[in-house]
């Protein structure tokens, strides 16, 4: 079997997105949950020229990669609160990631970001725990990747909680921070 390479694994920490690998609920919430104490506790203590260093060769700064997270957690809850109180399911916008990682606010400093993130997730996981099986089978409409249930999202952004935080803990690992 070829080993991926050092790029592969930079990259995807945790390995690639499959659903099958997050079944079960419970797990995903917590995960969500979790994420406000561990991505703190991933930067705590990093220098400034720490938080500026990139994960990966051509890859986002540690800086931007938490403030990424709190941009992408944002838009994950109101796709959710779209999808639980629209009649049909709604097409979402899709947003340049990349391009909103470059912004002006990305250089801020990160505890700017996990107050925000701390502040969606109190929030996210509340309506988590109110949502029964059915509010789950809800779906959106990804215009690039078709119908997602909330249960595929949660689990695609359980994973994405585990991913980023990878990228930051790995960092610090490699360099021996």
């Amino acid at each position: 079997m070829t080993q991926p390479s050092p790029e592969h694994d930079l990259r995807f920490p945790v390995g690639k997105f499959d659903l099958a690998n997050y079944s079960s609920r419970a797990e995903n919430i917590n995960t969500i949950a979790n994420l406000p104490p561990n991505i703190s506790t991933a930067v705590d203590g990093l220098s400034d020229e720490q938080l500026d260093t990139r994960y990966r060769p051509e890859g986002w700064t540690l800086r931007q990669t938490v403030h990424h997270i709190a941009d992408s957690h944002a838009n994950s809850i109101i796709r959710f609160k779209l999808a639980l109180t629209e009649d049909e399911p709604p097409t979402i916008r899709p947003y340049y990631e990349d391009r909103w990682a470059e912004l002006a606010d990305s250089r801020l400093p990160v505890d700017v970001s996990l107050q925000m993130i701390d502040a969606i997730h109190t929030r996210w996981v509340d309506l988590l725990h109110s949502m029964i099986d059915s509010d789950f089978q809800r779906e959106f409409i990804h215009p690039e990747t078709g119908n997602w249930t909330l249960e595929k999202a949660l689990a695609q952004y359980a994973w994405h909680s585990r991913h980023h935080t990878a990228h930051i803990t790995g960092t610090r690992e490699r360099h021996g921070w």
